[in-house]
């Protein structure tokens, strides 16, 4: 009986490592924070451009139209991971406050793009269909300086 425990054990084991995890699996969970990030810069930044020549908020409209489904799932997995980390009430709190700080963060514009680099992004992110790009599109365009493909062109 013991000697099945242990290979029962050892088979769970092996399973689990060879088993890639969700995060890895899937570039919006992994990244589901960034991901949630990346749509908030874009809404608050096509509303902060809106009285310009280069407006995007149809672009940005358009954005959050076709990615709807990864948003949401973005969304809905860092409420869990928030919920699962400070309870269903802190998770709540948590969420605001990472919202109201990527708000007050873009209010004032993106750090290194400008309205019309901004509109012709949420352009190239509406065509994109691949998530990892996606993904990678949301830890390039927030960090603080241009690099990669994202990067203003």
């Amino acid at each position: 009986m013991k000697t099945m425990k242990s290979a029962m054990l050892a088979i769970a084991a092996c399973a689990t490592v060879a088993m890639p995890s969700a995060a890895a699996a899937d570039p919006v969970i992994g990244n589901a924070e960034n991901i949630r990030k990346l749509d908030i810069m874009l809404m608050v930044t096509s509303l902060r451009c809106r009285n310009g020549a280069d407006n995007f908020q149809a672009d940005y409209r358009k954005f959050s139209a076709t990615h709807i489904a990864t948003l949401n799932r973005a969304g809905r997995h860092l409420q869990s991971n928030l919920t699962h980390r400070h309870g269903s009430r802190g998770a709540k709190r948590a969420l605001d406050k990472i919202s109201v700080g990527m708000a007050n963060e873009y209010g004032q514009g993106h750090p290194w793009l400008e309205c019309a680099e901004l509109k012709q992004v949420t352009r190239d992110l509406t065509a994109e269909r691949d998530k990892t790009e996606l993904s990678a599109a949301a830890t390039q365009l927030l960090s603080n300086q241009p690099l990669g493909r994202w990067a203003a062109r």
